[in-house]
């Protein structure tokens, strides 16, 4: 299973910086059931070990920056710990991910039902070529206002506390928008070199964002960043149910950090 998993996302599509393919586990370990998460923390590791999984695709790394010790009592020691006492095995498919055709971006336009897909960041080096790269463009079924599309996107996508929020002129009629699941804002030139009326992706920042609509650059959503790499572990478990007889458990944790959201009651003002 590991070399096909490798065979879909290569290790070579992967930033340089990125830590991806197999993290913990024998290569001889046979697989029944197979759970897909977005993050291996303790909560999907409980869920993999209360399913029977004996193995663990997941999009974030667990160990993408160095660490000098897995001791049981540090956060990363103690999964790694868990997941080799339990004999589960780990795998991680990150930017190679992104980058891939059909990747992680596919999964999300899908759910906003794009169509006519093309990369907003073509891939370069060795992922070059066959639609590959970062994010994705595409065209709304209907043109529908900025106000309307958020509320579109809120709906199709997985429910976090932190919802969708847009930036932008809420009248704004929307008919072509770029992509990106996970963080997306190193992708704001390239969404307004490419013309499109919305750029949705996760993790956008004050100063970026604000820079970028000043310039008149497309209308902005941002998501969560669990919710908007979710959709992905559909393409992958289904991928998975075709390839091999196991079975795959897709999770629905939602692994956002962020927990509680209250709206402003009233806005400040100044003189």
């Amino acid at each position: 299973m590991v070399d096909a998993l490798d065979g879909r996302y290569p290790r070579n599509w992967a930033e340089s910086w990125d830590r991806v393919g197999l993290v913990l586990g024998e290569f001889e370990h046979a697989v029944a059931r197979v759970l897909c998460v977005v993050d291996c923390v303790p909560e999907t590791v409980d869920q993999a070990l209360e399913v029977g999984a004996d193995l663990i695709v997941a999009h974030h790394p667990l160990l993408l920056k160095p660490v000098s010790s897995i001791a049981p009592d540090t956060f990363k020691g103690r999964i790694v710990h868990r997941l080799i006492r339990a004999e589960v095995a780990l795998f991680t498919a990150h930017t190679n991910a992104d980058v891939a055709n059909p990747g992680v971006s596919d999964a999300l336009a899908a759910r906003l039902g794009l169509t006519g897909l093309r990369p907003l960041a073509p891939a370069e080096g060795a992922a070059a070529g066959g639609g590959r790269g970062a994010g994705r463009i595409g065209e709304l079924a209907e043109p529908l206002t900025l106000a309307e599309l958020t509320a579109l996107a809120a709906a199709r996508l997985p429910a976090t506390a932190g919802g969708v929020r847009a930036a932008g002129d809420p009248g704004r009629v929307i008919r072509t928008m770029a992509v990106c699941g996970g963080a997306g804002d190193s992708f704001l030139t390239e969404a307004a070199r490419a013309g499109v009326d919305a750029y949705l992706c996760a993790d956008l920042r004050h100063h970026p964002a604000g820079e970028h609509l000043a310039n008149d650059g497309p209308a902005l959503l941002d998501a969560a960043h669990w919710a908007t790499e979710r959709p992905w572990l559909d393409d992958v478990a289904a991928w998975l149910r075709a390839e091999f007889p196991v079975d795959v458990v897709v999770s629905d944790l939602d692994t956002d950090p962020w927990t509680v959201h209250t709206a402003s009651a009233h806005k400040e003002t100044h003189p």
